[in-house]
């Protein structure tokens, strides 16, 4: 089973890794590419909706002690690169249903990229990430490792999904379906973003920012043991909260803090919409 295989090797210390080992590793990458496995997925049986699948990041983790730094170079003299040969850039056909706008983008090997996604020059998408049908990420975007991006979602130009590949227990980003990622906007520390979600231009989500809900009068945060979740069709633009107290009060100091100032209605979709026409 490739689950006990991976943990197996995981756990072994120290010796050479032979050509069993490297065929493991390659079904293992396999089965990352084809969405047959990932880093987290849907549960309904836990809080937030998802779980993590610790073997999966183990096998990701197991990569990179494995591969030796190999010259990756285009060109050496002009464009050199190097890096683990066990994480080479990841192969598409056109059959693959995937476009890559030419203009420098790269995507890492042993991630999903479903049928539709289009991926705008320059972006980077690293190993583990899982990005669902018809999803965009925009120019200067980061899908990072691990990172699980719903379908039909837009991840707008220089947009950060942070991954989590450790702790391995740790849940990664998750960005649901139809979740509209504003431009420059920041998802880090496993934050979870419901279905249908839409982040403002320059919105931060990480578990130490507490959000405030203006329509239900709710605060929502993090913790050591839970992620931010971020509720389904809200509506999240940057605002600012006042300090309260000491020399911050005094000197008229406010800090950063996410608000969810409406949710999703026909007004909201229409202008979402008009994205459908660059798919």
């Amino acid at each position: 089973m490739l689950q006990t295989d991976i943990e197996l090797l995981f756990e072994a210390t120290g010796g050479a890794y032979g050509e069993d080992h490297f065929r493991l590793f390659q079904d293992f990458k396999a089965a990352l590419n084809a969405g047959e496995i990932r880093a987290a997925e849907p549960d309904e049986s836990t809080p937030n909706g998802w779980r993590v699948n610790a073997w999966v990041k183990k096998g990701i983790l197991l990569g990179f002690r494995m591969g030796t730094v190999v010259d990756m170079s285009i060109d050496t003299r002009r464009q050199p690169f190097f890096d683990k040969a066990t994480y080479p850039v990841r192969q598409f056909t056109a059959s693959s249903g995937v476009r890559i706008v030419p203009g420098g983008s790269s995507v890492r090997d042993g991630c999903f990229i479903g049928k539709g996604v289009t991926c705008m020059p320059p972006m980077y998408i690293n190993t583990g990430a899982w990005v669902g049908d018809g999803t965009m990420v925009d120019s200067h975007a980061l899908v990072g490792s691990c990172a699980q991006i719903g379908q039909r979602c837009h991840i707008s130009a220089a947009a950060q999904i942070g991954g989590v590949l450790e702790p391995i227990g740790a849940l990664p980003v998750i960005v649901e379906d139809e979740v509209m990622v504003g431009g420059n906007t920041g998802i880090y520390e496993g934050t979870v973003v419901k279905k249908r979600a839409v982040l403002g231009t320059g919105v931060i989500l990480n578990r130490s920012t507490p959000v405030y809900d203006l329509v239900r009068g709710a605060v929502y945060s993090g913790s050591d043991q839970a992620p931010l979740v971020i509720p389904a069709d809200a509506v999240v633009v940057s605002g600012s909260r006042a300090i309260t107290h000491g020399p911050g009060k005094d000197w008229g100091i406010s800090l950063y803090t996410p608000v969810i100032v409406k949710y999703r209605d026909a007004k909201t979709d229409a202008k979402v919409k008009l994205e459908d026409f660059l798919r």
